[in-house]
């Protein structure tokens, strides 16, 4: 099986590549600085580009069975890259056919079946405060993922941390069980196993250790 990871450098992402090709799976990186993923194997196919390039995304997406997104922000400004580049990603889906769509997000996104507590709510303001752009640059992106009609599956982490992987993941909604912590490792596994589980097709569950 083939899978595209985007945002393969990041912390989340390199751990996807690294743990898919463990697994076995056939692996395009779509990456902006290739220097920046030191991972070489037989099986990786690295694609070098930005997220405003809909040809490079498409190239990297041709012939692939699943997409994988780690993309995540890396500033505070105003401005949607994220939303751009998804939107780019969802439409080089489309035109090759391909379905399957598992993304990152951050516990900042608000989903329906959320009941914060105290803390929660602390948080959510204290991201509206001080991260708007990266928080509306996230809620944007989600929201077009979810008005797709790709069989997506919107992973969200809390505070992520590099950690060992436990194997142990709480999965569900917040103030419904999930922490505030959660190991990128734990979190590139869960990501790896919805390919194969369609139990969280078209839902955002909240992940913590």
């Amino acid at each position: 099986m083939k899978i595209t990871i985007f945002g393969s450098t990041g912390g989340t992402g390199k751990e996807l590549v690294k743990q898919a090709l463990t697994e076995g799976y056939d692996v395009t990186a779509y990456v902006r600085n290739p220097t920046r993923l030191s991972i070489t194997h037989d099986r990786l196919t690295i694609v070098q580009g930005n997220l405003d390039e809909p040809d490079k995304i498409r190239e990297a997406i041709a012939g692939a069975d699943v997409v994988l997104s780690a993309l995540g922000p890396t500033s505070n400004k105003p401005g949607k890259p994220l939303t751009e580049g998804i939107r780019h990603i969802i439409n080089a889906m489309e035109q090759q056919s391909v379905s399957r769509l598992i993304a990152a997000t951050g516990a900042g996104v608000a989903d329906p079946h959320d009941k914060p507590q105290l803390m929660g709510r602390v948080i959510g303001l204290g991201l509206r405060l001080f991260a708007k752009h990266v928080l509306a640059d996230s809620q944007s992106m989600v929201a077009i993922i979810r008005n797709s009609d790709l069989n997506w599956t919107l992973a969200r982490a809390p505070r992520l941390n590099d950690k060992p992987g436990t194997g142990h993941i709480k999965v569900g909604y917040a103030g419904q069980g999930p922490g505030t912590q959660l190991s990128r490792v734990d979190f590139a596994q869960f990501m790896l196993e919805q390919i194969h589980d369609n139990t969280w097709s078209r839902k955002a569950p909240m992940l913590s250790n």
